[in-house]
């Protein structure tokens, strides 16, 4: 339960969040606990996450603001290991480096600087380039589905709103709908708009509309570009066509794959041994 100086602090952190947010950033707190708060970082242009919706939490310890939060993002990233506490300067793993000057949106506009930085820290990943722009492009999706279950909920997995901590694919995107309404209802608008599979996540085929990559509908949306590339950054096509020369190569033996260098050493093999016939090779 909150003290009373940190209840007011947040109380007035969030006003003025509201009044002048940051740029790519908003954020408010649980209707039921003013210590658990939910942000989303939008992708900032220019970097491998642009325009991807990143979902997350801060808890709050009740002394704050002389101790900080803990962090964690939901959405997977590629930067971050989803759900997982992150060891950050301001972050309850540095308890004594927290200065309690910072405010949540000093903390969240940290949290984005380090989000876009190559450093490493425990919670972190290494993922590269085209995966993180494969990821911001599911992000949306992510977040509505809970990675897909909204239609095909994990097995032993009950959706529920409570709670901060493991907030993991197979929820069925209650979490974030709870907490998120209108965002989630946009997320669905903009999947049912370009055909998005809420069960995998992927672009469905519009046999109405070819677009110039042979699938799906026509669009500029750079977000559904980047889905149909996948993470290894190859156009879905082009991972298809690979992958089934080289199924058909396998399933092939030697002689199927040279077959012209066969047929042409059979016919060389049969000219010669004419010639050799008819020149009378065969006498004694």
């Amino acid at each position: 339960m909150a003290t009373r100086a940190a209840n007011k602090r947040l109380t007035r952190e969030y006003a003025t969040l509201q009044s002048s947010p940051p740029p790519y950033i908003t954020a408010h707190p649980s209707e039921t606990n003013i210590l658990e708060w939910h942000y989303i970082l939008t992708g900032p242009p220019a970097t491998p996450y642009e325009g991807g919706q990143y979902w997350g939490t801060l808890l709050f310890p009740p002394t704050y603001p002389f101790a900080p939060p803990a962090i964690r993002m939901h959405t997977p990233s590629g930067r971050f290991q989803p759900s997982t506490r992150l060891c950050l300067s301001i972050s309850d793993f540095h308890p004594k480096s927290f200065n309690p000057a910072w405010e949540v949106s000093t903390i969240l506009i940290g949290l984005m600087s380090f989000m876009t930085s190559d450093e490493m820290t425990t919670g972190s990943l290494s993922a590269g380039e085209n995966e993180r722009k494969w990821l911001a492009a599911r992000s949306r999706w992510w977040n509505s589905t809970g990675g897909g279950s909204s239609t095909n909920p994990t097995k032993g997995n009950i959706a529920t709103i409570r709670g901060v901590g493991a907030v993991k694919a197979g929820d069925g995107g209650v979490k974030f709908r709870a907490e998120w309404p209108e965002l989630d209802e946009e997320n669905w608008t903009w999947m049912k708009r370009n055909r998005i599979d809420a069960a995998t996540g992927r672009v469905l085929p519009n046999p109405d509309a070819q677009d110039a990559e042979g699938s799906g509908s026509k669009t500029c949306d750079p977000q559904v570009a980047a889905l149909r590339r996948g993470p290894g950054g190859m156009g879905t096509h082009a991972v298809l066509g690979d992958a089934g020369r080289a199924a058909r190569q396998a399933g092939q033996g030697w002689v199927g794959r040279h077959k012209f260098l066969v047929a042409g050493a059979v016919l060389i093999g049969w000219v010669l041994l004419t010639r050799w016939v008819n020149g009378g090779g065969g006498e004694v």
